[in-house]
């Protein structure tokens, strides 16, 4: 049988770390609370504590919110009152920098503010659509379903940012190292190459001269080169920052990049407006939320003509289709779930199958994008080689 490890709490709020056998991860928790115990984190076989610690120490700042939205939903469920459970969570945090916030978040709260209210100081942790949740949770007394929301959704999140990340690594390597190949080849390996040339006399091929020509331009002015290259960042980045940047560069990746760019902030709207509607968050209060996480602006800005629409009665389904920018089995899987009155979890389907699709097509541009890649780097050095080679076969031909 497995052994799953644990970090659980008691009701008088004692840490407890151990393991303990299960079928699976379920059959774990409930044998812990048989046991009299409140699970916060259960890790898979083959993680012990020491791996749970080291993942934790390594995680940002939306890790630490995960891991707080979890415990702190695992303890509310448990019955334990809120001040309560952000004081364990404030004993049993990892994070420094998390445990100042909590403890500054539990000491608003006996202050006499609301928990969204105190969560509200801390914009840079905790998001606009999460705060709100949240209120939504107050009013309604059903914080903990809530925070399991949350939970879910910011689950969803992560696995989709890990995806991504997962599937670039190969191509950033690949970018990486020819790029070091290359440059190692035109400033060392070709400079000693010519001082023999130059010995021997004699006219070069004209790929060689280019390259010769190209490689002491590179050593000697390699600090104005980097300059130039730098400054031109600093420049691109700053007018990206701008409204009217960031909106052209957005419109220029939706052009290049349109199928992926748009499954993403599909599968990114669909899932925050659904899991703010399931939380009780009002429609159009949902959508300015859904909004804040479009990150491509040419999308983003269309979602006003769409609270515009809902304001004058036409519904969501018809604005959205208006707009134009999304793909038309999502909108189709929106209109179904207004007329039938299921938006949420219609919402929440899309999501998940474009999360899917989202996955699929990834997979496709890195599997065309690597060959491609591979080909570039396979040319220029191709390039470097062969000139280097006609260099040595005209050499030869010189009399002595």
């Amino acid at each position: 049988m497995p052994i799953f490890s644990y970090r659980a709490t008691t009701l008088e709020g004692a840490i407890q770390e151990g393991v303990i056998e299960a079928t699976d991860e379920k059959s774990a928790i409930e044998k812990l609370k048989n046991t009299g115990f409140i699970p916060l984190k259960i890790a898979a076989p083959h993680e012990g504590i020491k791996g749970i610690k080291s993942r934790l120490s390594l995680k940002s700042t939306k890790s630490d919110l995960l891991t707080f939205t979890t415990e702190l939903s695992a303890l509310l469920g448990a019955g334990l009152p809120l001040d309560r459970s952000l004081n364990i969570l404030a004993g049993i945090s990892e994070s420094s920098e998390m445990k100042k916030i909590i403890q500054a978040v539990l000491k608003s709260i006996r202050e006499g503010s609301s928990f969204s209210d105190a969560l509200q100081k801390h914009p840079k942790v905790f998001p606009r659509l999460y705060i709100n949740m949240i209120r939504a949770g107050e009013a309604g007394g059903v914080l903990d379903v809530v925070l399991n929301k949350l939970n879910e959704f910011l689950e969803s999140s992560k696995e989709l940012r890990d995806h991504i990340s997962s599937v670039m690594i190969y191509p950033a390597i690949l970018i990486v190292t020819g790029g070091a190949s290359i440059i190692i080849l035109l400033t060392y390996v070709l400079p000693k190459f010519s001082v023999i040339f130059e010995e021997l006399g004699g006219a070069l091929p004209l790929p060689t001269q280019i390259l010769l020509t190209f490689s002491n331009t590179l050593k000697a002015y390699w600090w104005i080169i980097l300059s130039f290259i730098i400054g031109g960042w600093i420049l691109v980045k700053n007018y990206i920052k701008s409204d009217a940047g960031r909106y052209k560069w957005d419109s220029l990746k939706l052009k290049l990049m349109g199928d992926i760019i748009r499954k993403l902030e599909t599968a990114r709207f669909c899932r925050t407006l659904g899991t703010l509607l399931k939380s009780g968050v009002p429609l159009l209060q949902g959508l300015n939320n859904a909004k804040d996480v479009i990150n491509n602006q040419v999308i983003a800005s269309t979602i006003d003509s769409v609270s515009a629409g809902i304001k004058e009665g036409k519904g969501i389904a018809v604005p959205l289709s208006q707009a134009n920018v999304f793909p038309p089995l999502a909108l189709s899987m929106i209109k179904v779930g207004e007329e039938t009155g299921q938006l949420d979890t219609m919402l929440i389907r899309a999501a998940t199958t474009y999360e899917k699709s989202l996955n699929v097509s990834i997979k496709k541009f890195v599997t065309l994008l690597e060959p491609v890649m591979i080909l570039s780097m396979g040319l220029i050095i191709g390039f470097i080689i062969i000139s280097m080679l006609l260099a040595i076969f005209s050499i030869t031909e010189l009399p002595f």
